[in-house]
């Protein structure tokens, strides 16, 4: 136990609290287990840290688990959070519960039995804690952290601190807003620049080698991550790798599921199941039918590349996606509070209310023409006009 006590120590000692992700404010830490999911690389663990620190600075009664560490190889969890509990320990801090076999039984056992042991744990975004054995999902406070908005990116970069917006205030109130936002800075290049770089927070730390750790990052959830939540043999993460190529290459994918299953060798079932996966690791998003449920065998109309930074690090740079670019930043930011559904009439149906194009300036509004509630994210503008709306404004919604 000692080892870990001084491992905690050495990381709380290393944490910067200058910058925090939104969701730290947002999470109601009162309450006794609280679940964070989110894809590898995008804050968990240094929100978890900045949560215990400014919490209990310290003190003896939290410390910082990462349930990989090889501790836990020759140790049982629950023994060790019996003995930290009983040495006057009172929360923990967990994180890649999902590294570790049993982990939800162990957790609700210790839920159970000590009525006053906090516990907060991090996990792979593929986690269903609905089929965690130990029946989590009745007792957890889940949430989910996303990919750096632009507004944070602005923040984390030194560029710009500034407010979030409610959808209803850009949609309504953009004329207003956006001249104060691009009054005291050129906002375009800083756009661009979040859309080839910004939507992972190690982008800081990561100079000329941003796009080799995310394709790192991709094989670790592929290969270590799905296989411990998912039946997934190496054939099958294989297969996995090939799948995310090809999408890469051809999103927006406008799927055909019996092409698709010849190419990577699955069959149809199996293939809407792992394109499941892969959307719950937050590798894809599948935009699905107005009305649909979300079910995986429920055929998405298109499958997009998560966000724009994972995107132009797998492309093999072959015709002009910058149309896809636009679409994937802006179902990437509204996707994080907001229904998003495909449209038959323009790009994204949202909320069931709201229809929009993605476009470039010079988007017009035929395709929606008369369409009520229907307005044009156009990229290119520092300024809207009418229901034209700049695209980078929706990067500040969280």
């Amino acid at each position: 136990m000692e080892e870990l006590v001084k491992y905690s120590n050495s990381k709380l000692s290393k944490t910067s609290m200058s910058f925090t992700r939104y969701l730290i404010d947002k999470i109601q830490w009162e309450d006794r287990l609280i679940g964070i999911k989110g894809a590898r690389g995008v804050g968990k663990t240094i929100m978890l840290l900045q949560q215990l620190k400014r919490t209990y600075g310290m003190s003896v009664k939290a410390i910082y688990v990462t349930l990989d560490h090889l501790y836990f190889t020759k140790n049982s969890f629950y023994e060790f959070a019996e003995q930290f509990y009983l040495s006057g320990g009172r929360a923990l801090f967990l994180d890649e519960v999902h590294r570790y076999p049993n982990w939800s039984i162990e957790i609700k056992n210790l839920y159970d039995l000590y009525d006053d042991l906090k516990i907060v744990f991090t996990g792979s975004s593929a986690i269903q804690l609905q089929k965690a054995a130990g029946d989590l999902s009745r007792r957890a406070a889940m949430y989910e952290l996303p990919e750096l908005s632009f507004r944070e990116f602005l923040e984390l970069t030194g560029r710009a601190k500034i407010q979030k917006f409610d959808l209803e205030d850009i949609l309504n109130r953009h004329l207003e807003i956006a001249p104060e936002i691009i009054k005291e800075r050129v906002i375009i290049p800083l756009f661009r620049e979040y859309l080839e770089t910004g939507a992972y927070p190690y982008v800081i730390d990561t100079k000329g080698q941003l796009y080799d750790r995310i394709l790192n990052t991709i094989n670790v959830v592929v290969e270590n991550d799905l296989p411990m939540i998912e039946n997934i043999n190496y054939q099958t993460a294989y297969k996995l790798r090939q799948l995310i190529a090809i999408l890469a290459d051809t999103v927006p994918f406008k799927i055909n599921t019996a092409e698709l299953s010849r190419t990577i060798g699955f069959s149809r079932d199996m293939l809407l199941k792992m394109l499941a996966a892969l959307d719950r690791a937050n590798m894809i998003k599948r935009l699905m039918p107005a009305g649909s449920a979300m079910g995986y065998l429920t055929k998405p109309v298109k499958i997009y590349l998560n966000n724009t930074t994972l995107l132009l690090a797998l492309t093999s740079g072959k015709g002009n996606i910058e149309g896809t670019v636009r679409e994937t930043f802006f179902m990437n930011q509204l996707i994080e509070h907001h229904n998003v559904k495909s449209c038959p009439f323009g790009d994204f149906l949202i909320d069931e209310t709201y229809t929009f194009e993605v476009g470039g300036a010079k988007k017009s509004f035929a395709q929606i023409a008369n369409k009520e509630n229907s307005f044009i994210a156009a990229d290119n503008m520092e300024l809207g006009v009418g229901n034209k709306i700049p695209l980078w404004l929706f990067g500040f919604l969280y």
